[in-house]
């Protein structure tokens, strides 16, 4: 077992060194010069031009390069952002919590859902309930994710206008962030219109990234079961 885990250790090295030779090679892949589609249209003098390759190491050797952004990627300097002029990482760990927020709440509606549609499929093993639940976890496994999303948009906030089409929260709510989970966060305020429109912002994004383990864990839930009743204790039980 140790020596497995050691083998399997050994190879995060090469597998991030592949990783981060291919993101290098890919920016310096792409046609044009980096420092003039930074400046865009407005474009730069000469000196600012050169200014700007020594900043970033333009003006080095291929490989001295790769060096430097290694060097930053293992010391957490990822750049800084050319919109908000703020360190990357700072935007980064900003938005972090939530992505953890949506991450959680799609586990819990695939775990929740996901597990019970399974029992009840396996329970009535060849019913109607079974074959459609089997099919629809079928088709929300194969669906693309994205054409999902957009389909719910349009119905639900288009068309119904049940739900917001973007953002975290209404406008009409402020307060400071605490944990960064706007969910909790709006809790703690008090505000109890800022927690259900949190709620509701969260709704779709939600059932999109939960879709497709929720299938799986129907689909998984559904077999395991049914090996499970099929032992030779659970016949006897019955018998």
């Amino acid at each position: 077992m140790l020596r497995f885990l050691l083998s399997r250790l050994a190879l995060l090295v090469p597998t991030f060194i592949g990783v981060s030779i291919v993101a290098f090679a890919f920016v310096r892949l792409l046609p044009g010069d980096p420092i003039l589609l930074l400046a865009g249209e407005r474009g730069m003098s000469a000196e600012r031009y050169e200014q700007l390759q020594a900043v970033y190491g333009f003006d080095r050797p291929l490989v001295v390069q790769y060096l430097i952004y290694l060097r930053d990627v293992l010391t957490g300097d990822l750049g800084t952002s050319i919109v908000t002029k703020r360190p990357v990482l700072d935007e980064f760990l900003t938005l972090f919590p939530a992505t953890i927020e949506l991450s959680v709440c799609a586990i819990l509606l695939a775990t929740v859902v996901g597990v019970t549609v399974g029992v009840l499929a396996a329970v009535r093993r060849g019913s109607w309930f079974d074959q459609g639940i089997m099919g629809v976890a079928l088709v929300g496994y194969s669906m693309p994710i994205f054409w999902w999303g957009l389909l719910l948009i349009i119905l639900f906030s288009g068309m119904l206008q049940w739900t917001p089409v973007s953002g975290r929260i209404s406008l009409l709510y402020y307060f400071p962030p605490v944990t960064g989970f706007m969910l909790i966060d709006s809790l703690l305020s008090g505000q109890a219109g800022a927690f259900r429109s949190a709620l509701s912002h969260l709704v779709l994004p939600t059932i999109v990234l939960g879709t497709i383990p929720l299938a799986v864990i129907a689909r998984q839930t559904r077999s395991a079961m049914l090996e499970v009743l099929g032992e030779d204790y659970i016949r006897t039980a019955r018998a």
